[in-house]
Parts: structure tokens; C-alpha cells; sequence
């Protein structure tokens, strides 16, 4: 078996099954609604803290990479932007507005993007991936969750007129942000030249799996087709922001400060990113519309693997 099946099978593996078992957990109600909560703040809490220590442990850091890391952050922030400043707008409920600012913001890049990289461009374009998901996930506790703290607490203010108030101090000290401290242990170690174990580099390919799985699985557990219905027509902008303006910013605007064909190429497939899991599982943890937030993942992730990555992989290979 070649390394592309294997790679293709994870797909299967770590995406598609987690997702049906969890559906079915939830339709035999074999899961309950509060082990799934559980399930969703272990994952952030604990495997996410672990998985970014021990990739910031690994990071590479070079001055030829170092644009890498600036740039990464624009494929949450430009997103971001252009979604709070148009589409957005027209979701006046916060709960609504805060799950497709999450929706909008955060991509696939360290799973979907990660294999698809890797199919076409074996370890340099995984590697290049990481580098970007590396940085989104940086910004997601620094950023991503604070802003949604923010648009729970607007709407509980707005609902008590005036009762409510934002928690300031919620927003960016939670236990949500645990592994903004992973990631500093991370880096210290990398920069003070401690080599990582090889056991911690199987250990960390077997929480890459085990991730997928404790992260995916609530997310299958929420997923409500009757309910999805409704959102079907609210969320078919976001396949416009991430499959078409993406793209072509980050095409543009890559080739202004890289020349190597295979960090260009890996970029683009970066950009084109679906909504990632973690959109989800923000709208989850902070109470947001969590249908609109996984109407949003299941409609772009299938377009992206059964429309999108197609056209690339003949495009680009």
C-alpha cells in the first residue's frame, strides 16, 4: 500500500467514521448530552494542550520560514474581517453572528488541509500545512474564543436589557486557553535546543488520531439534519468566502514574499480550507447556535472532498 492510500485512508479514518459514530451514538442515545460536553472540553483541555506542546517542540524556526508565521495568521484574520464586515451582518441574533464568525474564521487547514498536502506533496507539504495550523491555532485561544465569549455575553446583555454584562476576564482566563501554555512550553523547549524524544514523536502520532476522534465524535453527536435544513440557504456565502475569495487573496498576495512552487501550491490548498470541527466545537463551548456552526462544517467539508480537492489535485499536481 502506498503512502497516498494510507494518507487517503486517514480520511476515512479520522474524519468520516468519528462523525458517523457519533450520529449514531446520539440516534441510539447511547451518548448523553453531557458526556458529549465532557468529551468536547477533554479534547480542548487536554489532548489540544499536549498536541500543540509537543508541535511547537518541533516547529521550525528559520528566518526563510519566519514570513510563514505572520502570514499564517491572515487565514484567520482576513476571513475573519471580510466576514464580520459583510455577511455577518445579515444574521442579527449574536448567538447567530458568533457561531459564523467562527464558521468563517476557523478552517480545516491542520487535518484536511495536513492530508491534502501531504497526498500531493508528501512530508514538505504536510509540513508547510502545519506551519499554518500551527498559527490558527494560536489565534484560536488567543482570538477565536474570546470572540465568542464576547458575542454570548452581548446577547446575554441584550436579553436581560442591561442585566448582563461581558466577563472581561472569561474571555481571555479560561480553562478553554490551556494550551496557549502548551504552547509556550513548546517553544521554550524548541528554542533552548532540547531535543524532543522519539517517544513522544509516536506518542504524538497517535494523539493526532485520537484527537481526530475525541474532537469529531460531539461533533457527529450534534449533527441534526432537521435542523440543519434551516441553515442550509443562511451559510452558502461562507462556501464563497472560503473557496473563492480565499484562494484568490492568498494566491495573490503569496507570491509577493515566496518563490518555492510546492509552499505556493500548499498555500492555496490552506486557503480552500473548509470550516473546521472547531468552529463547532466554539459554538459549543460558549453557547452560540451550534446548528448554524455545524451546517456550516458539514456542507463546506463536502463540498471540499467531493468538489473542491478533485479539481485542485488535477490542477496542481
Amino acid at each position: 500500500m502506498t503512502n497516498d492510500c494510507s494518507r487517503l485512508i486517514y480520511v476515512v479514518t479520522d474524519l468520516i467514521m468519528p462523525l458517523v459514530v457519533g450520529y449514531l451514538l446520539h440516534q441510539q442515545n447511547i451518548l448523553s448530552d453531557k458526556a458529549a460536553n465532557l468529551l468536547i472540553r477533554f479534547n480542548v483541555i487536554i489532548v489540544y494542550t499536549l498536541l500543540t506542546m509537543l508541535s511547537f517542540w518541533v516547529l521550525p524556526v528559520s528566518w526563510e520560514l519566519a514570513w510563514l508565521i505572520p502570514y499564517g495568521m491572515l487565514f484567520i484574520l482576513v476571513p475573519g474581517a471580510i466576514g464580520a464586515l459583510t455577511f455577518a451582518r445579515s444574521h442579527k441574533n449574536l448567538l447567530n453572528r458568533g457561531a459564523y464568525m467562527m464558521s468563517s474564521m476557523v478552517s480545516n487547514v491542520g487535518t484536511l488541509g495536513g492530508v491534502c498536502s501531504y497526498i500531493l506533496y508528501a512530508e514538505t507539504g504536510f509540513a508547510y500545512s502545519q506551519i499554518i495550523a500551527a498559527c490558527q491555532n494560536f489565534l484560536l485561544v488567543l482570538l477565536c474564543f474570546p470572540l465568542a465569549q464576547y458575542y454570548r455575553d452581548r446577547h446575554l446583555a441584550a436579553a436581560h436589557t442591561g442585566g448582563g454584562r461581558i466577563n472581561w476576564r472569561q474571555m481571555f482566563l479560561s480553562w478553554n486557553q490551556m494550551s496557549l501554555l502548551g504552547m509556550a512550553i513548546g517553544l521554550s523547549l524548541n528554542l533552548g535546543g532540547v531535543p524532543r524524544p522519539e517517544a513522544l514523536s509516536e506518542l504524538f502520532s497517535e494523539l493526532v488520531h485520537f484527537g481526530a476522534w475525541t474532537a469529531l465524535m460531539p461533533v457527529g453527536f450534534l449533527i441534526n439534519f432537521s435542523h440543519m435544513r434551516y441553515y442550509y440557504s443562511r451559510v452558502w456565502n461562507l462556501a464563497v468566502l472560503r473557496f473563492v475569495i480565499m484562494p484568490a487573496f492568498i494566491w495573490f498576495t503569496s507570491h509577493f514574499l515566496f518563490s518555492d512552487p510546492t509552499l505556493l501550491h500548499t498555500l492555496l490548498i490552506c486557503a480552500a480550507a473548509p470550516t473546521a470541527i472547531n468552529a463547532v466545537l466554539a459554538s459549543r463551548l460558549y453557547k452560540l447556535n451550534v446548528d448554524l456552526a455545524t451546517t456550516s462544517f458539514f456542507t463546506t467539508t463536502a463540498l471540499f472532498l467531493f468538489v473542491i480537492f478533485p479539481v485542485m489535485f488535477f490542477l496542481l499536481r
